[in-house]
């Protein structure tokens, strides 16, 4: 579904991106795992068409990316942090993205009323706390129904029982076939979710292995350790093959 071919993106002389080459299928949920400045960020950003790399191309579901912007209706986005209109209400702000893209008739409402948003339309945004506020961006990533989620922190600030709730949406979805891409600093929330691993750093690609292969690699079974233990090794035996 999306085939990502050299690329390479440089800031000054910063490169965030150095020759990555990955390709991600359907039905899988692919966890982008890395340092703070290993390049996760620009590579989201890349596939969103929000940054526009210096070398490479970018494929989501058979068309090249660039300047034609349609093929992001594929792509159901979740930002760490969420930004709206501080005056709209929860409701205003749906009704608002309804609009924006009223081309889709068909809606994916189940997380709005699972989460509790349904009971709590009329609050404004300025009133909501953190975790309510990414209530609302969740909903809003899935409620196209596209064939792509990208989910930045998807579980930053969520009560544990709306973090369970996020997390068996999100396989339901990839059952469906769907290919999400998740990046998270808390490696626990991703295990039961993440069918494969890609791990970048300095920006060059480390790893993109099933977590299958790493669990029999490390001997390990949970996420945090499996990285752990490949780190560790990488760093022992001053190499990135595993």
């Amino acid at each position: 579904m999306i085939k990502i071919d050299s690329l390479t993106k440089s800031f000054g002389k910063f490169k965030a991106l150095d020759n990555i080459n990955l390709t991600f299928d359907k039905g899988r949920a692919i966890s982008l795992l890395g340092p703070n400045g290993s390049g996760k960020t620009t590579l989201i950003k890349s596939i969103l068409g929000l940054v526009i790399p210096e070398k490479g191309s970018i494929t989501v579901n058979g068309k090249v990316t660039g300047r034609d912007w349609q093929y992001r209706s594929q792509i159901g986005y979740m930002p760490q942090i969420g930004r709206y209109p501080e005056n709209m209400t929860i409701g205003q702000v749906i009704d608002m993205i309804k609009e924006i893209r009223k081309d889709e008739k068909k809606y994916d409402e189940e997380l709005i009323v699972s989460l509790g948003l349904d009971k709590i339309l009329t609050k404004t945004m300025r009133s909501l706390s953190g975790g309510t506020r990414q209530k609302v961006s969740a909903c809003l990533a899935f409620l196209f129904s596209p064939d792509i989620f990208i989910l930045d922190e998807p579980t930053a600030g969520l009560d544990p029982v709306s973090s369970e709730i996020l997390k068996e949406k999100i396989i339901k979805e990839c059952n469906k076939g769907k290919l999400i891409l998740i990046t998270s600093h808390v490696l626990s929330d991703l295990d039961g979710i993440t069918s494969d691993v890609v791990y970048l750093q300095d920006g060059k690609l480390i790893f993109y292995k099933t977590v299958e292969e790493l669990q029999d690699i490390t001997g390990e079974m949970k996420l945090n350790k499996v990285i752990a233990t490949v780190m560790k090794n990488q760093s022992t035996t001053n190499s990135v093959r595993v």
